[in-house]
């Protein structure tokens, strides 16, 4: 089997006899991938040998790989959901687990519009917390000095709900950042943030900016790196940043706080570190009220060694708008993790972003992989996969779930030791996202067919669409192509009938981009575009022009390739934007 050099071999110089011990963890798991792969299967079908999801199959208490794929199906969400309902409605009986589930965890939507529950069991913030203690050893390994300075991260959470049988629903990082794990880590060198918890746990979400703004503006010269959880979320603060500047260097040159920020726990923490510095308050209002902002984040910043975001997947759009913050600073993507289970992390954190691939950890759950090749049958296991083949990535967890369909999509680059390494190719079926959204074409179908019956009273259609997701600006918004057939060119829809039809799309669309839109302003107003008749017979010449069959061409439903999104632009005939946000409470629909 390929070895992969990911980690520099012998263990360079461990910073401290902790990240020795990391070090040498993770080369244990990577050596003996399969026999550990083996134990995870028999310890999480022997505790939940006597729950009502493994009898249901007949299991009848067996532990091994072969009963368990010949008898256990392989599932998607919308097959647990009645399931989770019942759960989630309070059942307390051991459905999937025999463990009790401690809350719910929210993902991307479903085919109805609404967050998934993923159950899970406390236990599950141990495997979270040994991972994340996984991830500074192996940095530390490619950037010295990093217990020399703090963090600056942009970190939220979101607000939570409760099931209907009193189980807390919420983000798995909300989750992690209310529990004692985050709230009460011990103090680690290599570990220290400048946001105190108090406003990362704000959860209005322009106070909790401001405040961790303020404190990364306070503490400039400690700042050895600056991230957020995806890439979008840091363009999102230097976006405050240039709205904002003139306040936050007010309160910076007086030691005041905006009276904007109104949480007492947020302005008590705040007090102990604001102080008067006038001169700090000059060279924020200097850099910030130049018209350029290329290179900001090191302008700033100026002792900073990288950003810690995820740029893969729908992410990788914002890399050109990153390289231009931060004067093409390094990008890390440090772990691959989802709702329903944390898989791994990148064991070469300073390489290119086209280059992220990420290392399975096999204690995390018992992984199976489904080769996207038609001609392929059968699932195979974490040793089993192919250099260079892509695969669907299914899970089975300690928290229950069984042979679950996650959605992505991940192709073998290489290996450490015996431990394939996969690069994130994409989400199943998804064809917009600007941050935590997912719509996929379905959904983004249904919205259309909702919006075009605003256009029956004028005898209008839409004859074809197609959409792209801008992230030009921030925040990054949806764009969708129409063209029209007005049937009674004297009585075509109004502007203010196609604004609505905007909104009338964005209401229908799932709970995550609506939260998104209205609590946490990540996702701007959705913008329709009418283009000329015939444009879309004009995408069709030029695919064909470029090798397309057209006995199989297909509309594409998004684009994003740039001479398309030229074609589609240069026909436009009007532009058209929500005209207010769309409905969202924190209360799930029923």
């Amino acid at each position: 089997m390929a070895v992969d050099s990911s980690l520099p071999s012998p263990l360079a110089a461990p910073a401290s006899d902790k990240d020795a011990k990391a070090l040498q963890f993770i080369e244990e798991m990577t050596k003996n991938v399969d026999s550990v792969q083996q134990r995870v299967l028999r310890e999480i079908l022997s505790r939940n040998a006597e729950t009502e999801y493994l009898k249901r199959f007949s299991l009848n208490g067996s532990t091994d790989r072969e009963t368990f794929k010949s008898r256990i199906p392989v599932v998607t969400y919308e097959d647990l959901q009645p399931d989770i309902q019942r759960v989630a409605d309070g059942d307390k009986s051991p459905i999937f687990s025999a463990h009790p589930i401690s809350e719910f965890l929210t993902s991307s939507g479903t085919s109805a519009g609404e967050r998934k529950l993923m159950p899970t069991i406390h236990e599950e913030l141990d495997r979270r917390q040994l991972l994340y203690s996984l991830l500074m050893p192996v940095m530390n390994l490619y950037v010295p000095g990093l217990d020399k300075g703090k963090g600056l991260y942009f970190l939220f959470v979101k607000a939570s709900t409760k099931t209907p049988g009193g189980l807390l629903a919420r983000p798995v990082l909300t989750s992690y950042y209310n529990s004692d794990h985050f709230k009460t880590r011990p103090y680690d060198p290599f570990n220290v943030y400048t946001s105190p918890n108090e406003a990362i746990l704000c959860l209005d979400s322009f106070q909790s900016m401001y405040a961790q703004m303020l404190c990364g503006l306070i503490m400039r010269d400690d700042v050895l790196r600056v991230g957020a959880v995806f890439a979008s979320g840091l363009l999102r603060a230097i976006h405050f940043l240039q709205i904002n500047w003139k306040e936050l260097a007010h309160d910076i040159g007086n030691g005041t706080l905006n009276p904007k920020v109104t949480d007492a726990s947020v302005r008590e923490c705040m007090r102990k570190i604001l102080k008067p510095n006038p001169e700090l308050a000059e060279f924020i209002s200097n850099e910030c009220s130049e018209e350029n902002w290329e290179r900001i984040i090191v302008r700033i910043w100026p002792n900073t060694k990288y950003l810690d975001v995820i740029v893969t997947g729908a992410m990788a759009q914002y890399i050109p708008t990153l390289e231009y913050y931060s004067g093409g600073l390094p990008m890390a993507c440090t772990m691959y993790a989802s709702s329903e289970c944390y898989f791994g992390l990148n064991l070469n954190p300073m390489c290119k972003p086209s280059e992220v691939a990420y290392t399975i950890m096999p204690n995390m759950a018992y992984f199976e992989f489904l080769p996207t090749e038609s001609s392929a049958s059968g699932l195979v296991d974490l040793s089993d996969v192919e250099l260079c083949k892509e695969y669907e990535l299914i899970i089975t967890t300690y928290a229950g779930l069984c042979r679950y369909r996650v959605g992505d999509i991940l192709r073998v680059t290489g290996f450490h030791n015996a431990a394939p390494q996969f690069y994130f190719v994409r989400r199943k079926n998804v064809l917009l996202s600007i941050e935590s959204d997912k719509t996929d074409e379905a959904e983004l179908q249904n919205a259309i067919e909702n919006a075009s019956l605003l256009l029956k009273e004028f005898n209008t259609s839409v004859v074809e669409y197609t959409s792209y997701a801008d992230t030009k600006r921030i925040p990054g918004h949806y764009v969708i192509y129409w063209e029209l057939l007005a049937k009674d060119s004297a009585n075509a829809p109004t502007d203010d009938v196609l604004n609505q039809c905007c909104l009338q799309m964005e209401e229908s669309l799932n709970s995550v981009y609506r939260q998104s839109r209205v609590a946490d302003n990540s996702i701007g107003p959705l913008e329709i575009r009418v283009v000329q008749n015939s444009t879309f017979e004009e995408l069709m010449d030029y695919a064909i022009s470029r090798g397309a069959s057209i006995n199989q061409y297909k509309v594409p439903r998004c684009v994003s390739f740039t001479p398309m999104l030229e074609l589609l632009d240069s026909r436009v005939v009007s532009k058209h934007f929500s005209p207010c946000l769309p409905h969202w409470t924190t209360e799930r629909r029923r």
